[in-house]
């Protein structure tokens, strides 16, 4: 391959035998060594009398080893010709072009080096000065392969640009996009100028929320403060300014380079009721049919709704008799339970596996893995939580009190249910640091809560974990 190099004009030196004149032989050996990468002396008939390299790599490469060939013979069989061009109009030019050739070896496969042959005294003699361009074609190769992938992603994104633009345009559901912090139509398709009766140049740059009546106003802005807030937010239904048509919007937030956007779907409520009510009526169904339990609060924790499930595990007949209590009252096996588990909801929006006991109206104790969720958009924040019923392991009795456990299992799960004074009378300070640690995590390292679950005072709980060498007294949490 042709390696492409810039052609730049010439220029001598204007007076080289009164500043030059004084160089001897050694002088203008390393001036040469110093100025090219390689330099041959050639004889006349061609043949390499001597070579100098300037780079250790040429000098791997076995270049030193030319000596007493024809140059002609150390190129290969396409850069023949311009040897021969080169030998053959160097005693008459006074600066011969550069000439780019290939030249075989073992350890590299080919060096293309640029020459350009100068003839020096009356004996025929050339010196051909060479440039390793071996550097700069490994530039040039990264530079195309750079270029081909960037041209690969560009038509990549091209078409995923086309087909996006396709489906945008031929899409039978209304959709608007708009800037999120300016809250201004950025693009719609055509069924959105359709049902919303404006051409689409007339949309562009348009404030989304003022399309609407001024409810229908409000009702936008609370919807998209609360979907950039919580990255969603149930949908709604608002008026068309003006028109007396009714319409049920829907949201999703998205990024596109440094800028986020919302996608706002529009359809007309008429053609949506059925679908609408037929989805949460299949939603409702399945959740009463749940064998996991599953219970619906307010922010307070009193329940609003409950599935069959749940009510069973409660020892009650109708949802009529949840309706409205506190939670608190069935879930839990110490009443710092539901405090830890409300905490965490509002510090983390949700909750996985937290273990815990729901108590049957009648008696019943339940082990149970609790999962919630608190959903602060909408018209009415509220708390959903699951309960999975977990197998409990068999606990043995002993002259009426628990044996000791026989791991570090079967321990935590006594913690909360036994006071700590009978467990430390029964085990060693082992299993005094053991519900210390269960106590610590069923509180996510709360010191107070767990002093509370432990029925310590939190000097008392300090003194201990002071006697055990556990944790950072000084940068404990007590909130």
């Amino acid at each position: 391959m042709e390696i492409r190099v810039p052609t730049k004009r010439v220029e001598p030196f204007r007076a080289p035998k009164r500043h030059l004149g004084e160089i001897d032989a050694e002088s203008a050996a390393r001036l040469l060594t110093a100025a090219a990468d390689i330099a041959l002396v050639i004889d006349s008939k061609g043949v390499i009398r001597d070579v100098a390299l300037g780079s250790e790599e040429l000098l791997r490469d076995g270049c030193a080893s030319w000596v007493g060939q024809r140059w002609i013979d150390t190129v290969a069989a396409d850069s023949r010709n311009k040897i021969e061009d080169m030998l053959r109009d160097a005693p008459g030019a006074a600066a011969q072009p550069w000439r780019q050739v290939n030249h075989p070896v073992a350890r590299s496969g080919e060096i293309p080096i640029r020459y350009s042959a100068v003839h020096i005294g009356t004996s025929g003699k050339i010196v051909a000065i060479g440039r390793d361009l071996r550097a700069l074609a490994a530039l040039q190769q990264r530079l195309v392969e750079t270029q081909q992938t960037m041209e690969r992603e560009y038509a990549r994104l091209r078409h995923a640009e086309t087909r996006y633009r396709l489906l945008f345009q031929i899409s039978s559901e209304a959709v608007l996009i708009i800037d999120a912090a300016t809250n201004r139509i950025v693009e719609s398709n055509p069924a959105a100028s359709k049902l919303l009766g404006r051409a689409a140049r007339r949309l562009t740059g348009r404030n989304f929320h003022e399309l609407f009546d001024g409810e229908g106003q409000r009702k936008i802005q609370a919807f998209i403060a609360a979907l950039k807030t919580g990255g969603q937010a149930e949908d709604v239904i608002v008026r068309l300014d003006d028109a007396k048509v009714d319409l049920l919007v829907g949201a999703s937030l998205f990024r596109q380079e440094n800028t986020s956007n919302i996608l706002i779907r529009l359809s007309p409520t008429a053609a949506n009721a059925s679908a609408w009510m037929k989805s949460r009526s299949s939603l409702f169904d399945v959740v009463q049919r749940l064998p996991d339990g599953f219970v619906v609060t307010d922010p307070e924790r009193r329940i609003l709704t409950a599935n069959a499930a749940f009510i069973e595990l409660t020892q009650l007949a109708t949802e009529e008799q949840l309706r409205g209590e506190l939670v608190d009252r069935w879930i839990g096996r110490h009443p710092i339970d539901m405090s830890v588990l409300s905490k965490n909801l509002k510090e983390r929006g949700e909750i996985r596996n937290f273990s815990t006991v729901v108590r049957g109206e009648y008696g019943s104790a339940e082990d149970v893995e609790v999962s919630a969720v608190s959903v602060t958009s909408g018209e009415q924040p509220c708390l959903g939580m699951t309960l999975r019923r977990v197998a409990r392991r068999p606990d043995t009795a002993i002259n009426g009190r628990r044996a000791l456990p026989r791991s570090v299992e079967q321990l935590t799960e006594l913690v909360g249910r036994v006071p700590l004074k009978e467990l430390v009378r029964e085990s060693t300070d082992m299993i005094e640091r053991l519900c210390i640690e269960a106590a610590l995590e069923l509180t996510d390292d709360n010191r107070a809560s767990a002093a509370e679950m432990l029925g310590l005072s939190r000097q008392g709980l300090y003194s201990k974990l002071r006697r055990h060498g556990m944790g950072d007294l000084d940068g404990d949490r007590d909130e």
